[in-house]
C-alpha cells in the first residue's frame, strides 16, 4: 500500500467536482479553512459548473482530475461533493501519473468509485466528508478535525457506542468499503474494492430502499466476499422508507450477517451525517468490538 505524502504548509488542494454540481457558496466556504491549515487551496475550472445534474461534461471533470494529478506541487484532490457521475472518469483516469506521483483524494458517497480505483493502484485514500461539511462547521468539528489530522499524517482512532446487534471480538485486515449503491455496481469488474484477502468491510448509504441494500448484501455473500471478510462496519443508513418485510435498515442487516463469525459493528459514525468520521480506505486497520466500547485504529 503507498501513502500519498503528507501535506505540509504551502502545499495545493485541488478542489474538482466528479460528479453532481455542487452551490458555489459551499466551496467557497471551504476555501478559507483550508487556507488558515497553511495550505493553498484552488478551485478547478468546471468545479462550478454545471451539465444537466452534473458539474461539466465528463471530458471537462476528467481534464481537472488530470491537471491536479500532473501538478506536483498539488498534493490533494478535494471532491466538493457526491452525487453521481464519478464513474465516467474511472476508464480514462491517469494511472499511470497518479501512481508516480499519488496524492490524497478526499470524499465520499459516490466519490467511493474512485476509492475503488485508488485501491485497484495500491494507493490509500480517505473516506471523508467535503465542502459542505468544511463550510458549514468552519472547520471546528471532529470530522474535519480528523481529517487534517490524516492529511497531515496522524493516525486514526475512534471509539463509538456499543450496539445490542454487535458482534464482539477484534478484526485486523484492511479497510475497504463506503457507499452500497455505488461499490455494489462495481463489483465483478476491474474496480471491485471488495477484492483483498483480508478485508474489513465497512457501508453506509442514502435514500437506498432496504430491499436493495440487501440484494447488494447477498451479492457480497453469493460471490464470497463476505466469507472472506475480517470485520464488518455497519455506518449509517439514513432516509430509506421501511417496507413490509422490514421496519428497520439495521434489522435487515443483523439478519444478513447473523450467521458470520467475524467482529460486527453497528451504527458506527461513517455516512451520511453529521460527525461523519474519516477514515483511511485500502490501509491496514484494526477494529476491536467490545461489551462497553468499540474501538476502530489505523497506524501507518
Amino acid at each position: 500500500m503507498i501513502y500519498p505524502r503528507s501535506l505540509r504548509e504551502g502545499d495545493r488542494i485541488a478542489i474538482v467536482s466528479p460528479a453532481s454540481r455542487i452551490d458555489p457558496a459551499l466551496v467557497e466556504g471551504a476555501l478559507p479553512v483550508l487556507r488558515k491549515m497553511g495550505w493553498e487551496p484552488y478551485v478547478a475550472a468546471s468545479a462550478l459548473g454545471e451539465s444537466g445534474t452534473y458539474s461539466g461534461s465528463a471530458d471537462a471533470r476528467l481534464a481537472d482530475i488530470a491537471e491536479a494529478v500532473l501538478d506536483p506541487s498539488v498534493r490533494a484532490i478535494l471532491c466538493s461533493r457526491g452525487g453521481y457521475g464519478a464513474v465516467h472518469l474511472l476508464e480514462r483516469f491517469p494511472v499511470e501519473e497518479f501512481v508516480v506521483d499519488p496524492k490524497w483524494i478526499i470524499g465520499f458517497s459516490d466519490i467511493s468509485a474512485l476509492h475503488a480505483l485508488a485501491s485497484k493502484l495500491g494507493v490509500a485514500s480517505v473516506h471523508s466528508s467535503m465542502c459542505k461539511n468544511l463550510a458549514v462547521n468552519k472547520g471546528c468539528d471532529a470530522s474535519a478535525l480528523s481529517l487534517f489530522d490524516i492529511l497531515c499524517g496522524g493516525d486514526v482512532c475512534y471509539e463509538a457506542a456499543p450496539h445490542p446487534y454487535n458482534h464482539r471480538g477484534i478484526a485486523e485486515g484492511t479497510l475497504v468499503g463506503g457507499n452500497m449503491a455505488v461499490l455494489g455496481g462495481l463489483v465483478g469488474t476491474p474496480y471491485d474494492i471488495f477484492n483483498c484477502l483480508d478485508p474489513v468491510i465497512f457501508i453506509e448509504d442514502i435514500a437506498e430502499p432496504i430491499y436493495k441494500v440487501e440484494r447488494l448484501l447477498y451479492q457480497l455473500k453469493l460471490n464470497g466476499t463476505l466469507g472472506r471478510a475480517r470485520g464488518l462496519i455497519v455506518g449509517q443508513f439514513t432516509e430509506y422508507r421501511p417496507d413490509r418485510n422490514h421496519s428497520c435498515m439495521y434489522d435487515m442487516i443483523r439478519d444478513m450477517v447473523s450467521g458470520l463469525d467475524i467482529p460486527v459493528a453497528f451504527d458506527f459514525p461513517i455516512g451520511h451525517v453529521d460527525g461523519n468520521l474519516p477514515v483511511v480506505e485500502s490501509a491496514p486497520c484494526r477494529l476491536a468490538v467490545g461489551s462497553d466500547v468499540v474501538t476502530f485504529s489505523q497506524t501507518r
